[in-house]
């Protein structure tokens, strides 16, 4: 087994829960990558948040984020095991994060099983027609289009998207990091976003920019 500096160990071990030498063996297998270790514990079902994923979240908490002056709007609800940890700081604070970054990010979805499989075609289909037209070659015209539909999960569904906060890492990464840390399956249920006047046929002056103020309060 390669050398894995232990400060990687001890990051990969707070972020997903798993053993010491779990963290250790993932990290060795994709050469101390952290993010690819952590996707090697997940599939493994050695991650904290794949343990707990099976186990029945009812308790939790609704949380609202209301922005520039009342013209965004978000309601998010969240999912945990037990009233106890949700009523503490920790979950809380996720919790408003989350909402955060649904009014800064502008989800659709919270998972991609969730996205109706017609967008999930079309998506691929313009894909393809892009690549056509680009005159990329047949063969790897169907993986440009599987890269399309990932990039557009990773902009419209809520758990694929880069977290307000840290780019770096995902929204989903940030719930797996709050089930290992809390010790309890968390699991993002619905949520609704609202922009006032949106739908009407209203002027809606630097909207645009306001949102992405949003965005860059919250790091």
């Amino acid at each position: 087994m390669a050398e894995i500096p232990a400060k990687l160990v001890q990051e990969l071990r707070e972020r997903t829960g798993a053993g010491m030498m779990d963290c250790k063996r993932a990290l060795a297998e994709v050469a101390g990558d952290v993010a690819k270790a952590e996707d090697v514990l997940r599939k493994k079902g050695l991650s904290a948040a794949a343990k707990k994923a099976g186990r029945n979240a009812s308790e939790g908490a609704v949380a609202s984020y209301i922005h520039m002056g009342g013209k965004i709007g978000v309601l998010i609800e969240v999912n945990c095991e037990t009233d106890f940890v949700a009523r503490t700081e920790g979950f809380q604070t996720l919790v408003k994060d989350l909402a955060m970054q649904v009014a800064a990010a502008a989800p659709r979805w919270v998972r991609r099983e969730e996205v109706p499989p017609e967008i999930v075609a079309k998506e691929m289909e313009i894909g393809k027609a892009q690549a056509r037209e680009q005159k990329k070659p047949e063969a790897i015209q169907e993986k440009i289009a599987k890269g399309k539909v990932e990039k557009f999960y990773g902009e419209f569904c809520l758990l694929e998207q880069p977290f307000v906060r840290d780019d770096k890492k995902k929204v989903a990464d940030v719930v797996a990091e709050a089930v290992a840390k809390i010790g309890e399956n968390i699991q993002v249920r619905r949520f609704a976003r609202f922009v006032l006047g949106e739908g009407l046929e209203k002027k809606q002056e630097n909207l645009a920019e306001e949102i992405a103020k949003v965005a860059a309060q919250a790091k």
